[in-house]
């Protein structure tokens, strides 16, 4: 069974940065795809970063830039850090594992606010 536990959330301030991990437990072998969702109350959530099993990197519009996806794969871990922060990145952030292009595996969340 393939759990994920994200780690990292917390209080910044605007303009700061925070680093969010998330660490898969069990057997990932395979073509994994990783991401980074987030998602506000009354809200869906949205994509915020991907990295490839080729490791190749895409962001969303609004954190292009500010916001870096990495992984390493042999603790079977992917960050997120996120510089330049603003309080509209405030939102629970949740890793997001897509085995073989089949098994999809979320974490809990964390959470991240932005507030002076």
């Amino acid at each position: 069974q393939v759990q994920l536990v994200e780690s990292g959330g917390g209080l910044a301030q605007p303009g700061g940065s925070l680093r969010l991990s998330c660490a898969a437990s069990g057997s990932i072998n395979g073509i994994n795809v990783w991401s980074w969702h987030r998602q506000t109350p009354g809200k869906q959530r949205e994509w915020v970063a991907q990295i490839s099993a080729a490791g190749n990197t895409n962001y969303a519009a609004s954190v292009q830039g500010r916001f870096t996806i990495s992984r390493d794969s042999a603790k079977n871990t992917v960050d997120l850090q996120m510089n330049g922060l603003k309080p509209e990145d405030t939102a629970v952030y949740y890793c997001k594992l897509v085995r073989s292009g089949v098994h999809v595996h979320w974490g809990q969340g964390t959470q991240v606010t932005v507030s002076s």
